[in-house]
């Protein structure tokens, strides 16, 4: 997490305002965090019986309905805002979901502290983690943060759930030799001859094996810390085994299939077809993002990182996080496919060029805006993620090259 940029509204104020909303329409960042903190606030508002709207959008804009309140989540703009900087928007929504004299879910708010990059009990979710173990709904244990145990290790194309291989596989929380291929994580899972029901014992060596790998000689000196977030997970009672994996779920879906992801965040007992289509699109999501890091073109320059790859727009933000967390020295990691004519950025809190830490830390956002304003395209973002898109259609009246919008990214950071 970074340090705050500008301050997170306090629970009781914001509180007051949804509870005298006849109406409240909620539009969060397409980010695990936001999606948690909008499922958290639109639970406690379904059960004081105030209407609202929930959903899902890249460069969230808030406009006021005539009869209502309109609050962004994951980013700070419009009047009533929990922009997520300096802490997860999910530890803020948690509070103001209290303060509107409701019970929320402490499982979902410390899933989006994890989606943040933060883990349970830091940044703000000491509460949220201290009434999920009162309430005997969390315990760590060693092992790694997976949505599914997985027992089985044979081939699972039609079952309902992933195997441990594929879940491994489809893992963004660490990126290793055989993320995105499911028949390397099990051939890396073999020597140790997990049972079904692993012993803590076993639960060491799986952590072990992910450890070790994520820090291999690709990795960047930022994925021993990175891949902390996968290691030694909080096993919970909700939806899904872990809250990493939780957490890894609501990113996924975030982006992959919002949809889906407003409907998980607000369910408190999900039915089986909503968890299996939630897992069906963070193995997809999650295989894809690694597959296209692995044939991306890498190159380095001052200040950021930049893979060329070939990917869904959906998937892009996640291959930017990956390089910016396990692939790149630099602060600032872009994923670019050319073809498409878009790039997704990522940056770490501090969000200096390498050796200049002394400077101003860069604002993603601002950054991707005034790129594509220099190029006639569209630029979004938050400080520490973002994008810019440039129209490809040859007859466009606007020259505008995705290109040309990262030299002048680079420029702006």
């Amino acid at each position: 997490m970074t340090e705050a940029t500008s301050a997170t509204p306090a629970p009781d104020a914001l509180a007051g305002v949804l509870a005298d909303a006849p109406f409240v329409r909620l539009v969060a960042t397409d980010g695990g965090d936001a999606l948690a903190a909008a499922g958290l606030l639109a639970r406690a508002l379904r059960a004081t019986g105030t209407p609202f709207q929930a959903r899902v959008a890249a460069d969230p804009v808030p406009a006021d309905p005539d009869d209502g309140v309109a609050v962004t989540v994951g980013v700070d703009r419009g009047p009533h805002a929990i922009p997520g900087t300096g802490r997860p928007a999910s530890t803020a929504a948690f509070a103001v979901a209290r303060a509107l004299g409701g019970d929320p879910d402490p499982v979902v708010a410390l899933a989006g502290v994890v989606a943040a990059g933060s883990i349970p009990g830091a940044d703000g979710s000491g509460d949220a983690l201290d009434a999920a173990e009162r309430a005997g709904r969390v315990e760590r244990r060693p092992g790694v943060a997976l949505p599914v145990s997985g027992g089985a290790t044979g081939d699972q194309e039609a079952s309902a759930a992933p195997s441990r291989a594929e879940a491994l596989a489809a893992s963004t929380l660490a990126a290793t030799r055989y993320s995105g291929d499911p028949e390397a994580a099990r051939d890396a899972l073999a020597p140790l001859g997990l049972p079904a029901d692993p012993d803590a014992d076993d639960r060491r060596r799986l952590a072990s094996l992910v450890a070790v790998d994520a820090v291999d000689d690709d990795a960047s000196e930022r994925a021993a810390s990175a891949v902390e977030r996968a290691l030694r997970p909080y096993a919970t009672d909700g939806p899904f085994e872990t809250v990493g994996g939780y957490a890894d779920v609501l990113d996924a879906l975030a982006r992959e299939a919002p949809g889906t992801g407003v409907a998980l965040a607000l369910a408190s007992d999900p039915d089986d077809s909503l968890r299996k289509s939630a897992l069906d699109a963070w193995r997809r999501h999650g295989l894809a993002a690694h597959r296209a890091l692995d044939a991306a073109t890498v190159g380095r320059y001052d200040g950021c990182v930049v893979a060329r790859v070939d990917a869904s727009e959906a998937v892009l933000p996640t291959v930017a996080r990956l390089v910016r967390d396990f692939r790149s020295p630099e602060p600032v990691a872009v994923a670019l496919d050319e073809g498409a004519g878009r790039l997704a950025v990522a940056a770490t809190g501090g969000g200096h060029a390498s050796g200049d830490a002394a400077g101003e830390p860069t604002d993603v956002g601002d950054a991707c805006r005034t790129a594509a304003g220099e190029v006639g395209g569209d630029g979004w973002g938050t400080p520490e993620r973002g994008g810019v898109s440039v129209a490809t259609d040859a007859n466009d009246a606007v020259d505008a090259d995705v290109t040309a919008a990262l030299a002048a990214l680079r420029e702006a950071i």
